[in-house]
């Protein structure tokens, strides 16, 4: 194993060891994750999406960290679509039920609170595919479009907060791998199947789940990179 690869390795054990050997941490977590939703979720997409993000920089060029990457940048930009997902996350968990009750099915926060049956899953896996048609593209492509903007200023937190050539980057992105690997593989191979699992899970760890699966995102992205 190379020294880098070790140095990740401890790195990812020492964000998790504390909630795993400390009550009180763990309880301060959930409190804090209760009264400030939204900035758990900067800080949780921030630190395990950006660290998904390196681990698919790993796997596609063999380092962690190449000069202009912008660790920083991407972590912030990270954490801003992380309060994004929360957002979805309610907007979809609520809308989606409302809308399966106005087409006839009774009790849908019964359904979804209740012991793990068909009609749970049911309504879990139609909230992912709601969720993952109509705002996983859009999400999927501004943060193309950020990661290029990031690239095209040398990976540099001044870079981030300059004026995105949107049109231009949009313009150049690769659309072929973009519909064909990321819309129309990863969403329903993957995302579909993975947030009803999401959507099967109490609320306050929806969103800790969801930067977990960040991780697997990044190796995803990796993929889609080295793709023509």
């Amino acid at each position: 194993m190379r020294t880098k690869d070790l140095v990740f390795i401890l790195i990812v054990i020492a964000v998790f060891l504390p909630f795993v050997v400390s009550d009180a941490l763990y309880g301060w977590y959930l409190s804090f994750n209760a009264e400030h939703g939204m900035v758990m979720s900067f800080l949780k997409f921030g630190i395990l999406a950006t660290m998904g993000e390196l681990l698919g920089l790993r796997i596609s060029r063999g380092v962690y960290y190449f000069k202009g990457f912008g660790v920083l940048p991407r972590a912030i930009v990270w954490g801003i679509l992380g309060m994004g997902i929360n957002m979805a996350f309610i907007v979809f968990s609520t809308g989606v039920p409302a809308f399966a009750e106005y087409l006839g099915v009774k009790d849908t926060a019964a359904i979804l609170s209740g012991a793990l049956s068909w009609q749970k899953v049911a309504l879990a896996f139609s909230i992912s595919v709601v969720l993952n048609s109509i705002f996983a593209p859009v999400f999927m492509t501004l943060h193309k479009i950020s990661d290029t903007h990031i690239m095209n200023n040398g990976g540099t937190l001044s870079g981030l907060f300059t004026p995105i050539k949107m049109g231009e980057i949009m313009q150049n992105l690769n659309w072929k791998v973009q519909w064909g690997f990321v819309f129309k593989k990863t969403i329903p191979l993957f995302w579909f199947p993975a947030h009803t699992i999401t959507f099967l899970l109490p609320g306050e760890t929806r969103v800790l789940f969801a930067a977990l699966l960040g991780v697997l995102l990044g190796v995803i992205l990796s993929i889609a990179a080295r793709k023509k």
